[in-house]
């Protein structure tokens, strides 16, 4: 009898009490939508200072078969803050191949890469030899929040359309500017956190030797995971154009062992010394 009297006395007050009114909802903008997303994405930056990682380079050849000379296994030590590596060519059993200094990059002569590569950055004005250290992303703890302003923007892209897809966001995007260098067309987000799933955007095939550099354009889809609470890149389908008609119409590119080291040597980052590290040479 007791508690039924509570019980009731909790029903009448909850009758009485007027309904609270729920805070609305800001509509983004479609421009404050993309300046979100890239905000969401860069929250998780910069990246570990170091990463380590296979990527598995498959393609075939125009006759249909797999083309050997340019389907590879190689493994990469990273440090992030120059972006340089040492890559090693993995071939069958424990077999490696020689110590090689690289600085993987999208759109760059060489593999692309890291799979922590900022997806948002745009494509080099001019190319970047590998001898060429990149500038370090900032890292400098944030400043004291006395107030907040909305001012999430978005100046490189502009939504074409929008649409939910289950639990993505699909957007198709266009370049406000430099075409050459924004290079995303789509992008897939969790319709609710704005975490990166997918993208397809532009590249390019680099086919060096034999002549002059021939460069063709490449549309890239992009598939990303997550290490360690970090965006990575885990695969990419490239589909080459252009008139390209020769081996490796449809690259694929899968980035696995993706793991944060909290240190590295020093000397896998000068490619001066590794003839006197040849014996303990990382495999």
């Amino acid at each position: 009898m007791f508690a039924s009297l509570i019980l009731a006395a909790a029903i009448g007050a909850a009758k009485a009490a007027p309904t609270a009114s729920p805070e609305p909802v800001p509509t983004l903008s479609p421009r404050q939508l993309l300046g979100q997303i890239r905000a969401v994405f860069r929250s998780h930056r910069p990246p570990p200072p170091y990463e380590t990682y296979t990527l598995v380079r498959k393609q075939l050849a125009t006759n249909g078969y797999p083309d050997y000379p340019n389907s590879y296994t190689k493994h990469f030590w990273m440090r992030n803050s120059d972006r340089a590596a040492l890559s090693r060519f993995v071939f069958r059993d424990f077999a490696r191949g020689d110590l090689t200094f690289d600085r993987p990059a999208f759109n760059e002569d060489r593999d692309p890469g890291p799979p922590t590569a900022d997806l948002f950055e745009p494509a080099p004005a001019i190319p970047h030899p590998v001898t060429q250290a990149y500038t370090p992303e900032p890292s400098a703890s944030e400043v004291p929040v006395i107030g907040t302003i909305r001012a999430t923007f978005e100046f490189d892209y502009a939504i074409q359309s929008a649409e939910v897809e289950g639990d993505e966001l699909h957007l198709h995007v266009y370049p406000i500017r430099d075409i050459e260098r924004n290079r995303l067309r789509e992008i897939f987000v969790d319709h609710k956190t704005f975490e990166l799933h997918r993208l397809i955007g532009t590249d390019k095939l680099f086919i060096v030797g034999g002549g002059p550099t021939k460069v063709y354009p490449a549309t890239d889809t992009i598939t990303m995971g997550t290490v360690a609470g970090y965006p990575v890149v885990t695969h990419v389908h490239a589909v080459i154009g252009g008139g390209y008609d020769d081996d490796g119409k449809e690259i694929d590119i899968t980035f696995t062992e993706i793991k944060f080291p909290p240190t590295l040597p020093a000397w896998y980052f000068d490619p001066h010394t590794y003839a006197q590290h040849a014996a303990d040479a990382p495999l």
